[in-house]
């Protein structure tokens, strides 16, 4: 038996699993189970992946300089204060890595995103798992569970996979009325497809114990590439930048970044035509009998009467090549949830849904 073990907590990780994208025996089938963006990266992001395809054999930047000033110059923030990562995942990664060991405690959201506890026991640190309040983000909660080994606290805002999201106001509470040597982490991978929300830059920019984290995997149709944004007090920078990989972005992924997000209008296109479709699925779910809470990202939590139903309901869609995402290691097990694809999908999910609930009667 082999006498080398590794760093305490890594076994207790139970290895993330993505969203599938096949079901065995059937073809053409409609993946809905990874967020992703139906209508795929803009021309301009597209072009310029093609572009940086004649520089593979260059290394690419190491300080991601002009992605870092286009997110500037789009986002309103200071470049100075940005980091770029492999998806907005390696950042949550870092803060772990920098600011929580062993002993150290991080809370998370009951259903709160997989990554926050896989980082912090990664790390040695003691995940801590507070309730939420009817599948929202409880502030009270939160503040109730820090105790003098509490390091760091994640909430994604909109979470990941209720869709719900807590007011700016409440953010803003929590920021006041953490510890000062806690920092809070605001995950906003679905941020950009809420309307006239900053995501926690105005946080960021007012307090010292405040990060936001961006991805261009979901609104911006990059998900294949993997690059992620935070955005954080100058000293947190230069903390994470000390355990960056110097080399954690390769070039075409650097270029199609900067000019996905320099394509304000394609993205104002894809935000539109989600809201849209999100709040027409939700309806025609709920005609059914499936209610969904109000979902402010890129997908709906459909509820089900019992985690049996919810299965057979998931069993039934991969009949029909639909595949959807179950969530029971969210604390879920009665739901699915459903990716907002293009409105073919959306008009074929909501149909095979109706068609279970009328057999299942």
């Amino acid at each position: 038996m082999t006498q080398i073990k590794p760093q305490p907590g890594i076994l207790d990780i139970a290895p993330y699993v993505g969203g599938a994208s096949k079901v065995d025996g059937v073809e053409n089938v409609v993946k809905l189970s990874s967020n992703e963006n139906p209508f795929g990266p803009s021309e301009a992001a597209k072009e310029a992946f093609r572009k940086a395809s004649f520089d593979l054999n260059r290394y690419p930047s190491t300080d991601h300089a002009a992605l870092r000033t286009a997110i500037g110059e789009v986002h309103g923030v200071n470049p100075e204060q940005v980091i770029c990562g492999v998806g907005s995942d390696e950042i949550l990664s870092l803060l772990c890595q920098a600011y929580a060991g062993p002993g150290d405690e991080v809370i998370h959201t009951e259903h709160g995103f997989a990554i926050y506890k896989i980082s912090a026991l990664a790390n040695g640190a003691i995940p801590v798992e507070v309730p939420e309040r009817e599948r929202v983000t409880d502030v009270d909660a939160i503040l109730s569970a820090c105790t003098k080994k509490t390091r760091l606290v994640f909430i994604a805002n909109p979470n990941n996979p209720t869709g719900t999201m807590i007011a700016e106001a409440e953010l803003a509470r929590l920021a006041d009325k953490l510890p000062k040597k806690v920092m809070l982490v605001i995950d906003g991978a679905y941020a950009e497809f809420v309307e006239h929300y900053d995501g926690g830059k105005a946080l960021v920019e007012k307090r010292d114990n405040v990060v936001m984290t961006r991805t261009f995997s979901k609104l911006y149709g990059l998900g294949g590439l993997r690059i992620g944004w935070g955005y954080a007090p100058a000293p947190v920078i230069d903390v994470l930048n000390r355990i960056r990989g110097p080399f954690n972005l390769s070039h075409a992924a650097l270029a199609a970044a900067e000019a996905a997000v320099r394509d304000t209008a394609w993205a104002e296109k894809c935000r539109t035509d989600n809201a849209r479709l999100r709040a027409w699925l939700a309806e025609a779910l709920a005609e059914k009998g499936v209610p969904s809470d109000t979902s402010t990202a890129n997908f709906i939590l459909a509820r089900f009467a019992s985690q049996q139903e919810a299965e057979a309901c998931d069993e039934f869609l991969k009949s029909e090549g639909l595949i959807v995402r179950r969530v029971a290691g969210y604390n879920l097990p009665h739901c699915l949830r459903i990716t907002i694809g293009d409105e073919p999908s959306c008009r074929r999910v909501a149909h095979a849904i109706g068609q279970f609930k009328e057999r299942a009667k």
